[in-house]
């Protein structure tokens, strides 16, 4: 770097926050699937210093991060030590640099902080500004983009095949030019997790973690827990809620009329809490890409929460499932075409549900 590069820390005044991130230490800390930052500078020079947490040193289920320049990934990469810099973007003429750095992997495994950001330039970094409109997405494996990068259907969970920026949620804010925040855990649901035995797996509930800045087995400095910290709902204020919750909780409702009745009960509480939080958003409920068994008791509880609280502001929508022709991601998930194409059905029903 040369006698023109200063230093900054990810914080508001420099950097765009996107998605749920907290500020430790002196480290923005990134969890959620699509939590990250995006900033511009023009200069000649940009490295970005990355911090892992305690899951860096064990090899197993690390952070995966991505960073573009000007829309393109020039760094995919998992953090693998406590400490790694970057030279993200290097010229020997000053240029116009948009750099974009996001957390392709879920938060359940890994976390990873973004120590500092030097750039040889002379008039230092700012904000990329806000997009015209906020979609915050609520829900499971398939927003995480679970396995997408790994199109063999019989091959199982790594965060290394995870990467947010190929599913239906990404791509539905890049048509909508919407900013995002995401809330999605693979495995997790209404009711319960995902389960095999026909008993509930109560410790992969959203609605536990829904206010809190995350969940996962990394900590922030690697003893900060997300799930300890309260996420502040001022930060973030979506014009419209995604939830697309329940490809979990059938696999333990099946065809149970009780169970599934459970299910649009709690989901019925789980939208008052999210209503609490999101006073002013329009929410629309979805379900369907990996099976829609559960969809019409999506449309009960939407129906039985808007009678007993009169909002109306809030709808439903049923994805079209997968299709094999489309092919599968690791463990039947949905593969890049069943994104691209959920994206598309989503994009046209916010597009005429919100006259965007």
């Amino acid at each position: 770097m040369s006698s023109t590069t200063q230093v900054f820390k990810a914080t508001e005044p420099h950097v765009k926050i996107i998605g749920r991130t907290h500020y430790y230490n002196e480290v923005l800390w990134l969890a959620l699937s699509g939590g990250g930052v995006e900033f511009s500078f023009h200069g000649r020079k940009a490295e970005i210093t990355l911090k892992g947490d305690a899951v860096a040193s064990t090899g197993n289920n690390l952070a995966r991060i991505g960073i573009s320049v000007n829309g393109k990934r020039v760094i995919d990469d998992q953090l693998d030590t406590p400490i790694k810099t970057y030279t993200v973007f290097e010229s020997d003429t000053v240029q116009d640099i948009t750099v974009t750095v996001i957390k392709l992997s879920e938060a359940a495994m890994s976390t990873v902080g973004i120590q500092e950001i030097a750039v040889d330039a002379a008039d230092g970094i700012k904000p990329t500004p806000p997009k015209l409109h906020t979609i915050e997405f609520i829900g499971d494996s398939i927003t995480c983009g679970y396995g997408v990068d790994d199109e063999y259907e019989l091959h199982s969970f790594s965060t290394a095949t995870e990467d947010v920026t190929k599913t239906y949620a990404y791509l539905t804010a890049q048509q909508l030019k919407a900013d995002y925040s995401m809330v999605s855990y693979s495995g997790y649901g209404i009711i319960t997790g995902y389960t095999e035995n026909d008993q509930k797996l109560t410790t992969h509930l959203i609605p536990d973690y829904y206010e809190k800045v995350g969940k996962s087995e990394g900590g922030f400095e690697g003893t900060l827990l997300p799930q300890e910290v309260y996420w502040d709902f001022n930060k973030f204020v979506p014009d419209l809620i995604i939830i697309n919750l329940g490809t979990n909780d059938d696999s333990y409702t099946k065809e149970e009329a009780s169970k599934q009745a459970e299910y649009a009960r709690k989901y019925i509480e789980f939208l008052k809490m999210v209503r609490r939080n999101n006073p002013h958003a329009s929410i629309l409920c979805t379900l369907g890409i990996m099976g829609d068994r559960l969809y019409p008791y999506v449309e009960q509880a939407v129906s039985g929460y808007s009678r007993e609280t009169a909002d109306s502001n809030i709808t439903t929508m049923k994805f079209d499932e997968q299709l094999a022709a489309d092919g599968y991601a690791a463990d039947f998930h949905p593969s890049q075409a069943t994104h691209s194409k959920a994206a598309n059905k989503l994009t046209a029903q916010i597009k005429e549900l919100m006259k965007w």
